[in-house]
This record gives structure tokens, C-alpha cells and sequence, in this order.
């Protein structure tokens, strides 16, 4: 059973066994192989005998959001399949119980494939993006479904011709600060832009902004840390 069993924002679920969703396109399970149980790492895969397997995380997520947008694309339904994504992220991001079950290999594959597929039909997502995510619970891959997530719409907004920059902040932003933020990357990358804001406090204040190959550090921390040096140059 599972060790927590209610999730922040009431999204309560009991395992229950589910198989691999039938009806689900056999080319998806094709396009990414899986060759036995592993855990993960920071920096990529790892055999649970310890040894290096396979490829990067970023590889991996990459292979699995490419399937589902080919598919989502035949269907006509990318705009649906990314916005049940964008939902299910928003559930993984506040909810530290959930990101736990993702996260955490003491969690059996019929566990996670169970608890997922009550959280599923809880919400109402089905279809194309449901049966997705209850294929990587069945595989054991739900801690990198938040990179597949990212991988799927960086491929929507290359697709769509939409530029894609990365905000992190020290909190989270009010509408307008947003708003304004994001004219200005407009403004920079003359085309339309998908933010993806971050929060991490350690910035103190200010912002570091990711876009293409460009990062511009206006964050308090990296300014302290100036000072700092500046000031151990001096003495």
C-alpha cells in the first residue's frame, strides 16, 4: 500500500492494478524500448546492479515526447494532449505527495500504475495524454515524465514557430510582473514566447531568464556573490 495515500490538494487515491492501457498504439511502445528495470540518477540512467545503462535522462524523455507528438499530431490532437500534460504537471508541481510517488523507487510498478490511474480518472484526463501516462507508470519511468512533459512542449512550440525561455524567480510572480516580463522577451525574440517561470528562493531577488542559447543573471545572489569577490580583491 501506498505510504501516503492523500496527496496535497485533495486529490486522494487508492492503488489499484492496472495493466498497460489497451488500444494504446503499439509504434509508441516500439519507439521507446525498454530493457529491464532501472532507477535514475541525477545524470542519467543507472542499472539497479548499479552499473551505467542507457542514455541520458534528457535522450530518453526526448524518444517518449517524440512518439506521442507524432501520434498526437496524426490524431490532430496536440493542443489537447499538451494541455492534459500542462494539467498533470500542475498536479506533480503542487502536490509534494505526488512528485514522492513519482520520485520514489520504493514504490512498486503496480503501486505507481494504480495510484496514477485513480489521480487519471479523479481529474478526467484520458485519451492520447491518460493512456501515455499510464504507460510510463507501467514501465517504471513516471520520474522522468516531468522532462517528457517539457521535452513534448518544446516540440508543440518548435512546431508552432514559438520561442520557448526558461524565468526563474525568487517567488512567484503576479500577473503583471508576468505580463511585463514577457513582452519584453517578445520584444527580444520578435516572435511569440512560452515562459516556463520557476521559483527558487536561494535567488533572494531579481530573475535569471533562459532563452535559446542565451541566460542572462540579473539575481540578487549572483550580484551578492560579485560583491563578495570584489571585496576579497580589495583587502
Amino acid at each position: 500500500m501506498l505510504v501516503h495515500p492523500r496527496p496535497a490538494g485533495g486529490l486522494g487515491f487508492r492503488p489499484r492494478l492496472i495493466s498497460t492501457p489497451d488500444g494504446f498504439p503499439e509504434r509508441l511502445l516500439q519507439a521507446v524500448p525498454v530493457r529491464g528495470p532501472l532507477r535514475h540518477e541525477r545524470d542519467g540512467y543507472v542499472a539497479q546492479s548499479g552499473s551505467q545503462e542507457g542514455p541520458l535522462l534528457s535522450g530518453v524523455a526526448l524518444r517518449y515526447a517524440s512518439a506521442l507528438f507524432e501520434l498526437a499530431r496524426e490524431a490532430n490532437a496536440v493542443d489537447a494532449v499538451a494541455g492534459d500534460l500542462a494539467r498533470f504537471d500542475q498536479l506533480i508541481r503542487g502536490s509534494d505527495d505526488l512528485q514522492r510517488l513519482i520520485q520514489n523507487p520504493v514504490f512498486t510498478a503496480e503501486e505507481q500504475s494504480g495510484a496514477i490511474g485513480a489521480i487519471l480518472d479523479k481529474v478526467g484526463i484520458s485519451g492520447l495524454a491518460g493512456n501515455f501516462i499510464r504507460l510510463v507508470a507501467s514501465k517504471r519511468r513516471l520520474f522522468a515524465l516531468p522532462d517528457m512533459i517539457r521535452a513534448f512542449q518544446n516540440l508543440v512550440s518548435d512546431a508552432k514557430g514559438i520561442v520557448r525561455a526558461q524565468v526563474v524567480l525568487a517567488e512567484a510572480p503576479s500577473d503583471t510582473v508576468l505580463n511585463e516580463i514577457k513582452a519584453a522577451l517578445r520584444d527580444v525574440a520578435k516572435a511569440d514566447v512560452s515562459v516556463d517561470v520557476k521559483i527558487d528562493p536561494s535567488l533572494i531577488g531579481g530573475l535569471i531568464v533562459k532563452m535559446g542559447s542565451r541566460m542572462v543573471d540579473a539575481s540578487v545572489r549572483t550580484k551578492l556573490n560579485s560583491i563578495r569577490l570584489a571585496m576579497k580583491e580589495v583587502r
